[in-house]
């Protein structure tokens, strides 16, 4: 048995949660990655995986060894990448968590030329408002606007959002355009409402000059997914505060118009976070590297 193949083999199964996958993407027989497996749990001797006919799930003893592989791994082939006149580039799959606007118009649409600089990172992308089990559910990082409170994650600031007020005009027609964020709480006015399931959220303080109003209101939806959020706002069920890229196609086009002009928001920081436990390799390197810098066209840190 070479113990690097199977160690390697071992890996994939538990990330792409079957043997099939996993000889997909290895480019073996499931026969040759199911041996593999066999004659590493043999050598441990230690059960690492627990096999149905429906699924795969790794066992305790399993998971406690897959952690301590995938970082030997992963810090195998950045030694592998780093030596001197190695032209290789980082690869490997790199599973991320986003939230569902930002992973439609504003990462999948610039991952074009991120994949023509690192064409061997292969994405496992959740695209998603949820609050995600990083460890639990194997996901090297998350994007997410708000602090991060949870500190057992090592959180980068790679971005500020610009935050404004916004109604369709169907919505300002049958309500009118509220000149004070007072008027919000009005029986004839209502907002969509962002349920957040982490740190931040509604209501956001405005500002102007040295008044601050802190503005609740009146909701008929509480959502917790971004782009439906948006959708309810365009059918002019409420009045919504996005961010700058959410709202900027759609204001101009006239689907939304920009309400309390006079007042700020302060922007919301959007992070990076991911494990400190883990060995951060080198294809997460250079995507927080990426994501950082394509946040400085779209959301540039103050300064």
């Amino acid at each position: 048995m070479d113990r690097f193949d199977a160690m390697r083999a071992f890996v994939r199964v538990v990330e792409a949660g079957s043997f099939t996958r996993a000889a997909e993407t290895l480019h073996m027989s499931r026969t040759s990655v199911t041996q593999l497996v066999q004659q590493l749990e043999s050598h441990l001797r230690v059960k690492l995986l627990n096999r149905t006919t429906r699924k795969v799930n790794v066992t305790e003893d399993g998971a406690v060894y897959y952690e301590r592989v995938a970082r030997l791994l992963s810090e195998l082939e950045d030694v592998e990448i780093g030596l001197p006149g190695n032209a290789a580039t980082p690869r490997g799959q790199l599973r991320v968590d986003v939230p569902s606007p930002f992973a439609n118009m504003v990462l999948v649409p610039a991952l074009p030329a991120f994949h023509a600089q690192y064409p061997e990172i292969q994405f496992e992308m959740g695209a998603s408002d949820r609050k995600v089990d990083l460890i639990g559910e194997n996901v090297d990082c998350v994007v997410r606007g708000g602090e991060i409170l949870d500190g057992s994650l090592v959180a980068r600031r790679v971005g500020e959002l610009r935050l404004g007020v916004y109604a369709a005009p169907a919505y300002l027609a049958r309500a009118g355009t509220p000149a004070h964020p007072a008027e919000l709480v009005d029986s004839h006015h209502r907002i969509v409402r962002f349920r957040w399931n982490r740190s931040g959220g509604f209501p956001y303080a405005m500002h102007r000059g040295e008044e601050t109003a802190t503005v609740g209101g009146t909701h008929i939806l509480s959502i917790d997914d971004g782009n439906a959020y948006l959708t309810a706002g365009l059918a002019g069920l409420g009045v919504l505060w996005l961010p700058d890229y959410m709202a900027r196609e759609h204001a101009l086009a006239g689907r939304l118009a920009p309400l309390l002009t006079d007042w700020r928001i302060d922007p919301m920081p959007l992070h990076i976070a991911y494990p400190p436990n883990r060995h951060m390799s080198r294809k997460l390197r250079v995507f927080i590297d990426w994501v950082s810098a394509l946040m400085a066209q779209h959301a540039p840190l103050p300064g």
